[in-house]
């Protein structure tokens, strides 16, 4: 496998199909954890936050919880998430929903996608 740009967040082959997996990025200069979620050809990207709490959304680092039904289940206070756009469909913060980061697939890896005036 060729080595990534630095501005990459990982590649796209490693990334399996249904997999949840947990990236460091700069956003705004700052440090974050984002959770990526492949689906197919695409890829969502969330913070790795609940918005219940702020805490992060893994019981240990990089390693998330899933459901039966195959919702993101928040390793704190089990709040579950369903993966197409991020809502919250059960526990203490039904009704809000993780926050979105932009990201896209281009030449074999995912991109943070820079804000509009960047």
């Amino acid at each position: 496998m060729s080595s990534l740009n630095e501005d990459a967040l990982l590649s796209f082959e490693s990334l399996a199909d249904g997999a949840l997996v947990e990236v460091e990025a700069r956003l705004g200069g700052d440090p974050e954890s984002l959770l990526l979620y492949r689906e197919g050809a695409g890829v969502r990207a969330w913070l790795n936050v609940c918005p219940h709490a702020g805490r992060r959304l893994d019981w240990a680092p990089g390693q998330f919880l899933r459901s039966r039904e195959g919702l993101l289940v928040c390793a704190a206070h089990g709040a579950s998430f369903e993966l197409q756009g991020g809502q919250c469909v059960a526990g203490p913060c039904r009704g809000d929903a993780l926050r979105a980061v932009a990201v896209e697939v281009r030449d074999g890896a995912v991109w943070l996608v820079a804000p509009a005036g960047a």
